[in-house]
């Protein structure tokens, strides 16, 4: 048995072993490496030949491209009230087929923020677990949703036991809400009196609430003079997968809100079905996008955590360009000049 220090790992290998065999028993191509054993470059032709010993350090490198990644142009992070983030990406953690599935999303998508509901203790499920076991509220800032609620006092009694839970917790979402006050249990649309009157309530309680709303823009500016520190039009019904059914109206409401405060963060929040409808609200300039069943409920949810990941980045990107005008005609990339061309009659 040969006791080897291969890279800085120990390794313990069949003896007797040629340079040639371990990097064929490592699948590697002799022509592309560089070998060096005990500080001596052993070269391309000596490595049939040279027999490891037992207690050899042996180095094998390649060449690698010099520098750091490339990194898109830098950005300014998402700001909601006391919270910043990198990511523009918000999830929830319904509806997933397991918890550990669940974990796994929520990593694959770099979510810095994810959702949870206000519910009666049921301390574990079937199998014992709580859902807490599968957050870490070291790298998650927990935001508690007022999900359910059909009035405004039970969304501001949710509020607060998930405010006093996560006090608890010593989770940083303790300060924030989601509030969700629906008016209509089949289209879960939200009641809009109902809702500016939990937010007016919940912001005199030192709560930095972001709400779920219609994408009615007098609404939403209404929302932002009572104090919510982030307003949520719905791309579309809850859980629906339509995308943004109203692209015109989120371009007002982003007109209204920013007007004046353009760093105020408008962030679509329901209705999305894939990774296009992500990229869409933020190419419209949303700042941010707020989704669950498109992850949860596809076909492939941790694939599709991944994909949800870029299109937020990539819709991004795509609005700080600036796109091209839509024109009614043709425009050549190339120039008409100087083309080779026959004589027309």
């Amino acid at each position: 048995m040969l006791h080897l220090t291969i890279n800085g790992e120990a390794r313990q290998l069949n003896a007797p072993l040629s340079i040639a065999e371990l990097l064929t028993s490592l699948g590697y191509d002799r022509r592309r490496i560089a070998v060096e054993v005990n500080q001596e470059v052993v070269p391309l032709p000596r490595h049939t030949e040279c027999v490891l010993a037992d207690g050899d350090a042996v180095e094998i490198v390649t060449l690698v491209g010099g520098g750091s990644e490339p990194q898109p142009p830098a950005d300014k992070p998402l700001v909601i009230g006391k919270f910043t983030f990198q990511s523009r990406l918000i999830t929830g953690t319904g509806k997933y087929a397991s918890y550990e599935l669940m974990r796994d999303c929520l990593a694959a998508s770099q979510c810095e923020a994810t959702t949870v509901a206000v519910r009666r203790e049921r301390l574990v499920d079937k199998q014992g677990r709580n859902i807490l076991d599968y957050l870490d509220l070291q790298r998650y800032t927990i935001l508690p949703n007022t999900a359910g609620c059909f009035n405004a006092e039970d969304a501001i009694r949710h509020a607060r036991l998930g405010r006093e839970l996560l006090t608890n917790l010593d989770n940083p979402g303790a300060a924030w809400v989601k509030l969700e006050c629906l008016g209509d249990p089949r289209t879960l649309l939200p009641d809009p009196v109902a809702t500016l009157q939990a937010t007016e309530q919940l912001v005199k309680e030192g709560f930095q609430v972001l709400v779920y709303t219609s994408d009615d823009p007098i609404m939403a500016r209404r929302l932002k003079a009572a104090g919510a520190a982030s307003v949520m039009p719905a791309g579309s019904p809850i859980g629906s997968g339509q995308g943004v059914l109203n692209p015109n109206n989120i371009r007002i409401i982003l007109e209204y809100l920013k007007d004046g405060d353009p760093d105020y963060p408008v962030i679509v929040d329901a209705g999305v079905g894939t990774a296009s409808d992500v990229s869409a609200a933020m190419e419209l300039g949303c700042d941010g996008v707020l989704l669950n069943t498109a992850i949860a409920h596809a076909q492939d949810p941790l694939r599709m955590s991944w994909a949800m990941r870029y299109a937020c980045d990539a819709g991004r990107l795509a609005f700080l360009s600036g796109r091209i005008p839509r024109k009614l005609y043709a425009q050549a990339s190339s120039p008409m000049e100087g083309r080779i061309a026959s004589i027309q009659q």
